[in-house]
């Protein structure tokens, strides 16, 4: 009982910090691009490209309430006392992902940040597109456990916005100080790709820490025997 109340904890503590710097992001992020004033955009506009801006704003939008929406599909009480609010959040944030997703590829396209990025972007999307179809596949099967894995590995990658943005910071912080040999073109795409690969590779281990671990523990335990109650004199 000592050791289950910090485990505890630390899993709302983890929650917490995913969900406020998620919907901290979102929240920030997305008024930019409600206004069509593209000077007001977080990425550089191609300026021989007149649909490159729709595109980044059909993006961002429904990215932002991705990631909003996020942090409350795995939280557990939601989950247990409120299923058909959590199934028509479900299908808010898939909805709004294909449609991101579809965007994000003109976006990617059109990028002025060079070809490297526009490879991450294409692979981040592809992954993202395919763990959000197994998700749905997994979940429409009956096979909950799988769907919350490869919903782990979809959020996980969402949550790339979010680190991208430390990678960044990190990166522009060495700029001003150790490597002021450093440029942005330099900064960007390897912040992309840490961002990316940091992500998934987290998943990947947390699914096995957290959820697989846990789950051929007790298949190796097998079921326990039930406690009889004591016989009176």
């Amino acid at each position: 009982m000592t050791l289950a109340v910090p485990r505890r904890r630390r899993k709302q503590i983890s929650w917490a910090v995913i969900a406020v710097s998620a919907i901290g992001i979102a929240v920030y992020s997305a008024p930019a691009y409600l206004t069509g004033d593209t000077s007001l955009s977080r990425i550089p506009i191609n300026p021989d490209i007149a649909v490159h801006y729709l595109s980044i704003v059909v993006h961002a939008l429904p990215a932002c309430l991705v990631l909003f929406i996020g942090p409350f599909q795995f939280a557990a009480t939601l989950r247990a006392r409120r299923p058909a609010l959590h199934r028509i959040l479900g299908r808010v944030y898939m909805i709004s992902m294909v449609i991101a997703s579809i965007a994000a590829i003109a976006a990617a396209t059109f990028t002025t940040s060079g070809f490297s990025v526009q490879v991450a972007f294409y692979l981040l999307t592809a992954a993202w597109l395919y763990s959000l179809a197994m998700g749905f596949r997994s979940i429409r099967q009956g096979q909950v456990q799988l769907h919350r894995i490869w919903m782990i590995r979809n959020y996980a990658l969402t949550f790339a916005a979010v680190v991208l943005r430390v990678f960044l910071g990190i990166g522009l912080l060495l700029q001003a100080g150790p490597f002021p040999w450093l440029s942005f073109d330099d900064i960007y795409p390897a912040s992309v790709w840490a961002s990316i690969v940091v992500c998934a590779v987290y998943a990947e281990y947390f699914i096995i820490q957290k959820t697989l671990t846990p789950l051929l523990r007790r298949r190796e335990r097998g079921p326990e025997a039930p406690v009889r109650a004591a016989s009176t004199p």
